[in-house]
């Protein structure tokens, strides 16, 4: 199956997973090592309010590339009416938007592109 026709919640199950790795890598590496405490920072990154924020940061510095930006707006724009009770439905939709291009990137072994993402995102 070719990625791009992979259903973008599809791609968005598989980036939240591997974006979540990464942030759970990076504070371990950062030396926290009390669970309770890792769960507290992680929030700051894993948060749908915390990706949609790092997703707007990315598209207003112009880091997309075209393929990429139409990943992001597939998934934002996907039709859906659930989301968390904890933020609201654009929100939901942001933060999905970036764990579709991750997984989108991990399919097409693009590994080296979600490194620059995520140094982008933990470097804030």
């Amino acid at each position: 199956m070719n990625v791009i026709e992979i259903n973008v919640l599809v791609l968005a199950y598989l980036g939240d997973a591997i974006y979540e790795n990464y942030v759970r890598k990076y504070l371990i590496n950062k030396g926290i090592s009390n669970v309770n405490d890792l769960q507290t920072e992680s929030i700051k990154y894993v948060s749908a309010k915390s990706q949609a924020k790092y997703l707007k940061m990315l598209m207003d510095s112009n880091f997309f590339m075209d393929d990429e930006i139409s990943i992001i707006k597939r998934a934002r724009n996907y039709k859906t009416t659930s989301h968390p009770k904890n933020c609201d439905i654009i929100t939901y939709k942001y933060a999905t938007g970036l764990e579709a291009l991750i997984g989108y990137l991990d399919l097409t072994k693009s590994n080296e592109r979600i490194n620059e993402i995520m140094n982008f995102i933990l470097e804030d």
